[in-house]
């Protein structure tokens, strides 16, 4: 994990462990992990679930594997940016990650983790930051709301897939 020299709000050193900040959410969905895998995979369907990405495709002829690149839009508040993102690993049906501005110089990884649970799935979504990066401000403070407010953002995204696959058994 990557400590970095930052302006801290509460450490007069100025050190910051990226590690601090880094969360997990989970939730039990109603669906085969199959079918949850599949669905999280097809990043193109993001947007009906999560409310800071939309309009997330794969690159032409790409799709859930490593290396793959695909890209989006973001939003945070009044800000709103394009992103780039590769596959880091696609394991049918038990993991996907990707990296937020690629494998090797990417500063934040998203991970899905799936496994089965009675007649439903236990989805975790993980995210931690890698390096640093201007986007996450210069503080200690910047950094934790930026986790706070991703952090509620995975929590919606879990809550809506699981409502969303309530409604729709057989989509």
């Amino acid at each position: 994990m990557t400590t970095t020299r930052v302006r801290s709000d509460d450490d007069p050193t100025g050190s910051l462990d990226l590690a601090d900040f880094a969360f997990t959410r989970a939730a039990w969905l109603p669906a085969p992990v199959e079918r949850v895998y599949a669905l999280v995979s097809d990043v193109s369907l993001i947007d009906r679930w999560s409310p800071t990405a939309s309009g997330v495709r794969y690159d032409d002829g790409a799709g859930p594997e490593p290396g793959a690149w695909f890209g989006g839009h973001n939003r945070r508040g009044e800000r709103e940016w394009a992103s780039r993102s590769q596959v880091l690993a696609a394991s049918p049906p038990e993991e996907f990650s990707f990296v937020v501005g690629g494998v090797a110089e990417g500063s934040v990884r998203w991970r899905w983790t799936f496994r089965a649970d009675g007649g439903g799935t236990i989805a975790r979504q993980e995210w931690e930051l890698l390096r640093p990066h201007p986007a996450f401000g210069p503080t200690r403070r910047d950094v934790a709301a930026l986790r706070a407010t991703m952090s509620a953002s995975a929590e919606t995204t879990l809550l809506a897939l699981a409502r969303w696959l309530h409604e729709n058994p057989e989509a």
